[in-house]
C-alpha cells in the first residue's frame, strides 16, 4: 500500500511540472537561449517541457519574457522537474544498494521458511541444532510481533520479511530458484498449495525441494492425488507426532506383553486419527481391540472412514461421551473386558483439553496400576512431566514429538 501511495504522488508531481512548462510556453513565457519557443508548436513545447526532467534548463537558458504568471509557472517547472527526477533516481539507487537487497541478491543454497507459528519455531530449533550456518529467510504474510521478530533474528539468525507467497514477485525476491529447501509451514493449507503450484510453474523440478505442512488433515487426504502432492513432500504435524509416539512408546510395549493388546484412545481428532493409521500400518498384528472415546465419536469416525480404511484385523468400539464423565468409563468396561492386571492395555488420553487428559490419567492409574497411560499436551510442560514421573504416566507434547521426528533431509 505504501509503494502505491508513493507512486501516485510522484506521478501527480510529474504531471504538474510537465503541464506547468507547456502552459508557460503557450502563454508567452520565453527563455534566453531559445526565444522562439513561444512560437513553436505544441509538440515542440511538450518536448522542451520534458527535457527539463533530464537536463533542467541548461539548453534553454533562464525565463525572461512574457507575463509574470507564465514566468512563475516556468520557474516552477525549472526547479521542480530536475528535483523530482533526482529524488526518484536516488530512491531507486538506495533501494537497489540497500544492505537488505544486496544480501538477498547474494543468497544461494538457503532455506526459506513460510510462517512464524509454533510449527515454524519447532522447525527452526531443529534446523539450528543441525546446521548453524545455512542462511534462513522467514516469510510472514503480516508483520510479526516485535518479540517474535526479535527472537527469529537473534536466536535463529534469520532474515524476517513480510510478503505474500502467492505472488510471483515475492517468490522471485526470495530467490527460490537457488534455495536449498522451501518449507511451507503456514496454517492456511490452500495458500500453501497455491504457492507450491506457482513455484513449480516458475522453476520446473523445484517440487523435490518443497516441504509443505497441511494443517487440514481431511483436505490433505483429498488432495493426495494432485500434481502438487505427487511432486512435493506434504505432511501433517500430527502425522509426525503420531508416528513418533507409536515408534518410541507403543511398539516396545506391544513386544513386551504377551498376546494382543487393547488400546483405548480418547479423542479422535487429527492426532487420534493418525495414531490409528500408524497402529494399522506398523502394529496391526498386536491389536486386539481399539476403543475410541469422543464427544461426537460416531460423526468423527464416519468422516475418517471417508478418507482412510479401517482394518478388520482388530475389534473396534466407538463410545460417545466426555472422558470426565464416569459413565463413559463404565460403558467402556461393559464393552471391553479389561482384566485386573491390565498389563496389555494402553490408555492414550489425547483430547484437546490438556487438564482433562492429565487429571483422567491420574484417575486411571489408581484403577489400572499396570497399564500404560499416556497423556497428551500441545507444548512441553515441566509440571506435567513432574506429575507423570510421580504417577508413572507418560506425558507427551505434540511439539516435542514433531521436533524429534523431523526428517534429516528437511534441514
Amino acid at each position: 500500500m505504501t509503494s502505491g501511495i508513493k507512486f501516485s504522488w510522484r506521478t501527480l508531481a510529474a504531471l504538474l511540472f510537465f503541464a506547468s512548462g507547456i502552459i508557460a510556453f503557450a502563454t508567452g513565457a520565453s527563455v534566453t537561449e531559445r526565444p522562439d519557443v513561444t512560437h513553436a508548436g505544441l509538440l515542440a513545447q511538450a518536448y522542451y517541457s520534458l527535457s527539463l526532467f533530464v537536463v533542467g534548463g541548461v539548453e534553454l537558458g533562464t525565463p525572461e519574457g512574457g507575463p509574470a504568471l507564465s514566468r512563475a509557472l516556468l520557474w516552477l517547472a525549472y526547479f521542480g522537474s530536475p528535483i523530482l527526477a533526482a529524488t526518484t533516481l536516488i530512491d531507486v539507487l538506495l533501494r537497489v544498494l540497500s544492505p537488505h537487497n544486496l544480501h538477498m541478491r547474494r543468497l544461494r543454497h538457503h532455506i526459506v521458511v513460510i510462517g512464524t507459528g509454533e510449527l515454524a519455531m519447532s522447525y527452526l530449533r531443529v534446523l539450528r541444532q543441525r546446521d548453524r550456518s545455512v542462511p534462513v529467510i522467514i516469510v510472514s504474510r503480516q508483520e510479526p510481533e516485535a518479540s517474535i521478530a526479535d527472537e527469529l533474528r537473534e536466536t535463529y539468525d534469520a532474515i524476517v520479511i513480510t510478503g505474500d507467497i502467492t505472488h510471483e514477485f515475492c517468490l522471485k525476491q526470495l530467490r527460490v530458484k537457488r534455495a536449498r529447501r522451501i518449507v511451507l509451514l503456514s496454517d492456511n493449507s490452500l495458500r500453501s498449495y497455491e504457492a507450491a503450484s506457482i513455484m513449480q510453474r516458475m522453476v520446473p523440478g523445484i517440487g523435490k525441494r518443497i516441504v509443505m505442512h497441511c494443517a487440514n488433515l481431511r483436505f490433505m487426504r483429498a488432495m493426495q492425488h494432485t500434481d502438487v502432492a505427487k511432486r512435493c513432500e506434504i505432511f501433517n504435524s500430527y502425522h509426525l507426532a503420531a508416528s513418533g509416539l507409536v515408534r518410541e512408546h507403543l511398539m516396545q510395549r506391544f513386544l513386551d506383553t504377551s498376546g494382543r493388546d487393547i488400546v483405548v484412545l480418547s479423542g479422535f481428532g487429527r492426532f487420534g486419527q493418525t495414531i490409528i493409521e500408524q497402529l494399522q500400518a506398523h502394529a496391526l498384528r498386536e491389536l486386539e481391540t481399539v476403543a475410541i472415546i469422543e464427544r461426537d465419536a460416531v460423526r468423527r469416525v464416519l468422516v475418517a472412514e471417508e478418507q482412510m480404511t479401517f482394518s478388520s484385523g482388530y475389534r473396534r468400539e466407538v463410545l460417545e461421551g466426555d472422558i470426565s464423565h464416569p459413565a463413559v468409563w463404565q460403558r467402556l468396561r461393559d464393552a471391553v473386558h479389561i482384566s485386573g492386571d491390565a498389563r496389555n492395555v494402553v490408555f492414550i488420553l489425547g483430547t484437546g483439553n490438556e487438564e482433562d487428559n492429565l487429571r483422567t490419567a491420574i484417575w486411571l492409574r489408581r484403577g489400572y496400576p499396570n497399564a500404560m497411560i499416556i497423556a497428551r499436551s500441545s507444548k512441553a510442560s515441566l509440571f506435567a512431566e513432574e506429575v507423570g514421573k510421580e504417577h508413572n504416566i507418560i506425558t507427551v507434547s505434540i511439539h516435542e514429538l514433531v521436533e524429534r521426528n523431523i526428517p534429516e533431509h528437511w534441514v
